[in-house]
């Protein structure tokens, strides 16, 4: 049931994610990166301080200050602000895609640090997802971007952070997690302003923009957080792949992208990697 709970809030959570790129990109229009990092970081800070009081919690935990967080905030940090680059700069329905690798990442993690059994079947699978990923970037060839690459940064910093969660103190609250992460958003943010330079004042439709994006991010970044320490990691993470689906429908309903055959294919690359991995959860 674990497992299962597990999966169900991980679809949740993509499902909010994709909402949450969507008006975030919006934002992208006009303002920098780095600002909407900083306004979006501190408005989930107050969301997940006020959570977590509410429950009776202090916002600062700790175990903040442990190994695990110390490198789960790092990696948030690599994370967030190479992927927010990304949809900035990338089709979001591109972006997405290669951020589906994620899961292959985590599964190649979940076997290092915390030892879980993985069969030549699935790893066969993850090196097809990320056969997959390079047909979406497709180095050498006239369509590549190199924008894409943030995208690719952006998958391990997320996978990083994703494992490190796993290994977050029991006591932890998904409130105080959060708390930490949009902390670290904040940071990023200061990071990518503090090198661009350029901060404008935001118009109303950016407000609305980030306010959204930050009542959405928080509900996705407390699904996810529930779901990577619940059940069998290598099961629950291949659901992220649900992400791509609406991001594929927000991008071209919204921005009007058109995906072209060979993003369509890698992304049925990794996908279909993500979900035999996901068939094979109980084999070795």
């Amino acid at each position: 049931m674990d497992t299962l709970r597990g999966s169900l809030l991980m679809v949740l959570a993509m499902a909010a994610f994709a909402l949450e790129d969507m008006f975030i990109k919006s934002a992208a229009a006009s303002l920098p990166v780095g600002q909407i990092l900083i306004l979006f970081g501190l408005g989930g800070m107050v969301l997940f301080a006020a959570m977590a009081r509410a429950q009776g919690h202090a916002p600062w935990h700790p175990g903040f200050g442990t190994r695990p967080m110390l490198w789960r905030s790092v990696a948030e940090v690599a994370g967030r602000l190479c992927y927010t680059l990304a949809i900035a700069l990338t089709p979001l329905s591109s972006a997405s895609a290669i951020l589906q690798a994620t899961p292959l990442v985590v599964a190649v993690g979940a076997v290092v640090f915390f030892g879980e059994t993985v069969g030549w079947r699935r790893w066969l699978a993850i090196g097809l997802g990320f056969a997959g990923v390079l047909l979406i970037l497709r180095p050498g060839l006239s369509g590549f971007e190199s924008a894409s690459l943030f995208a690719v940064a952006g998958t391990l910093g997320f996978a990083g952070r994703d494992l490190a969660t796993r290994a977050a103190p029991r006591n932890m609250s998904n409130n105080q997690l959060g708390f930490l992460g949009f902390a670290m958003l904040v940071v990023a943010g200061a990071i990518a302003l503090g090198w661009t330079g350029g901060a404008v004042w935001p118009a109303p439709r950016n407000w609305l923009d980030i306010a959204a994006a930050t009542v959405i991010g928080v509900i996705a970044y407390n699904a996810l957080s529930g779901a990577m320490r619940a059940g069998e990691i290598s099961v629950i993470a291949p659901f992220r792949y649900t992400r791509l689906v609406f991001a594929m429908v927000l991008g071209v309903l919204v921005f009007g992208e058109q995906p072209d055959a060979l993003t369509l294919i890698g992304s049925a690359v990794v996908v279909g990697s993500g979900v035999f991995t996901l068939l094979r959860s109980r084999k070795v």
